[in-house]
């Protein structure tokens, strides 16, 4: 993600900022990828502390207007948890904007959101034709830990989530194609494989001996949509875990050069090479504090040709290059 220039006066902005330093309120522009400092602002702005701008007065922002349903506010903390859902989608959405999906020239239909709080059931989180369904209570970092540990997830994020079950989305936007399809079949396997018995299997029998060779997570190796899922959504972190630390001032030598863009890169092994480069470095930054490594995940070859798959058809298929 940028560091954005403050519309009004010196210092910096980051994505989710609603004021500058001094209080001048201020929205995010995402066609523009700026911030700007007057109206008209989303109209969840003070409801959920959305910092996006709208069409017009009293309108939802790009964002806000893709949810079709919101979570039940008579649920406990349901709207403090959606804040910060919306705020993990507007994340996601950003960056998958510098791809050009879901923006104005895009062609293609856009994600529906529901977002529901959780009562006594929990909320299957998932994506069907079209629609994504997120569970607002994993914004709960008690909650989010809990289930973490119990599935023995070594990583469970609500952006990792939003990154997750939009790369479903997107799967199916792309498989509207005549030429995916086969290309994707030969790489990820045939996704018309039985789905509630691949997943039955892999909660009952764990993944395969050799899952670290074949996949990049215990998860990936349930179904081919599962690893399109997960390929994708690790896509999507390398390239803003590197965009992040180049918009930050921060150097490497595995850096291509001043101004690099990692969204730009044409060359997906490029990219996966200072990605990983520079997520081992932060890693051990990490350690040093005694946290969790930001990225706990290794590279396989196998695992690198997926993310370079991926990276190919992201890059073009919002436009239908």
């Amino acid at each position: 993600m940028r560091v954005f220039a403050n519309p009004v006066g010196s210092g910096s902005l980051w994505f989710d900022n609603l004021a500058t330093a001094d209080g001048t309120p201020v929205a995010y522009d995402p066609q523009a990828r700026a911030f700007l400092p007057m109206p008209p602002f989303c109209v969840n702005r003070d409801v959920i502390g959305c910092n996006w701008i709208a069409p017009e007065q009293g309108a939802f922002c790009r964002s806000c207007a893709m949810t079709a349903l919101a979570p039940d506010p008579s649920v406990p903390n349901a709207i403090a948890n959606w804040a910060q859902t919306e705020a993990a989608k507007r994340w996601v959405l950003d960056n998958l904007g510098r791809w050009h999906w879901f923006r104005p020239e895009d062609p293609g239909a856009r994600p529906v959101f529901h977002m529901l709080a959780e009562g006594p059931t929990p909320v299957q989180m998932g994506h069907a034709e079209g629609v994504v369904t997120i569970s607002v209570a994993e914004a709960d970092p008690v909650l989010r830990t809990t289930r973490r540990e119990a599935l023995e997830e070594p990583f469970r994020t609500m952006i990792g989530h939003m990154r997750h079950e939009i790369a479903h989305m997107l799967w199916w936007r792309l498989s509207l194609r005549t030429d995916f399809l086969d290309a994707f079949r030969s790489v990820f396997g045939d996704e018309r494989a039985d789905y509630p018995a691949a997943l039955q299997q892999h909660y009952h029998h764990g993944p395969p001996p050799d899952w670290k060779q074949r996949f990049l997570t215990t998860y990936a190796s349930a179904h081919p949509h599962e690893d399109w899922a997960e390929t994708a959504a690790h896509l999507l972190h390398l390239t803003d875990i590197t965009d992040s630390f180049v918009a930050a001032g921060l150097t490497a030598p595995e850096l291509p050069g001043a101004g690099w863009d990692p969204y730009a890169e044409p060359d997906p092994e490029r990219l996966i090479h200072v990605a990983a480069s520079i997520a081992v470095g932060v890693n051990n930054v990490n350690r040093s504090m005694g946290l969790e490594d930001l990225y706990p995940f290794v590279l396989s070859d196998t695992a690198r040709h997926k993310l370079a798959f991926v990276h190919d058809w992201l890059r073009r298929g919002a436009q239908g290059r």
